[in-house]
């Protein structure tokens, strides 16, 4: 997954960022509710984990911010990313203002890393429509486990083609854009060109050769996964 983490506590937006990065996902941070908003309007994402006690900007001594806002405007403009709120304020008036505003789940602090990626997968399943495990001719995709496999043997991928079949696969049979892969792929200084994913989708579709599943290419849409005839 591709998550946007919003956290001005530097420690623990370190400490959270790698934990997510060392399971398998990508991670952009942001320590302020301006870079926030600005990340999430140019980035395409699975998943934001939303602090809501922010700073505005990220410079010491800013006035502060506030997440419920950078979740409004995300809302108001018709984002349906599911958002994960984190905070430490635990009052009940808090956590109804933050679901009144778009969030689709609530954490309070201290919480358990492993916690919140649990809730994280469960937030993307329930947007997809995907269950934890999905199975196309002889590939399946195990989501809990961040594993592929063919023919039950593990079905191993470099980064990138990993994260390609991953958005594929969730769940297959729906059209993807090239812009919605490359944003996928792409680190945010670095942006991948149609060039590069066909690249990658060619390497792709000769690795899934005999599985039963092929990568459709639709013209002037995108890609879609779908099991052979």
């Amino acid at each position: 997954m591709r998550i946007l983490l919003v956290e001005d506590d530097a420690v623990l937006r370190e400490v959270m960022a790698r934990s997510l990065v060392h399971t398998g996902h990508h991670v952009d941070s942001a320590s302020s509710a301006q870079e926030a908003d600005h990340l999430w309007r140019v980035q395409t994402f699975d998943a934001v984990l939303l602090d809501l006690n922010l700073p505005q900007h990220p410079r010491p001594g800013s006035p502060p911010g506030n997440g419920l806002a950078v979740l409004r405007a995300a809302r108001a403009r018709g984002d349906r990313t599911p958002v994960l709120v984190l905070t430490a304020r635990n009052r009940t008036e808090e956590r109804i203002a933050g679901l009144d505003s778009g969030a689709d789940d609530y954490l309070g602090k201290p919480f358990d890393l492993a916690e919140v990626e649990a809730r994280l997968r469960a937030l993307v399943r329930r947007a997809t429509g995907s269950d934890d495990r999905t199975r196309l001719g002889a590939l399946e995709l195990d989501r809990r486990a961040r594993r592929f496999t063919m023919a039950s043997q593990p079905f191993e991928l470099p980064a990138r083609e990993f994260a390609l079949l991953w958005e594929l696969m969730s769940p297959p049979g729906h059209t993807i854009s090239k812009r919605h892969l490359s944003d996928k792929l792409s680190h945010f200084d670095e942006a991948l060109g149609d060039n590069a994913l066909e690249a990658f989708v060619s390497r792709l579709r000769k690795k899934l050769a005999g599985s039963g599943a092929s990568i459709r290419t639709l013209r002037g849409l995108g890609y879609r996964m779908e099991a052979d005839e």
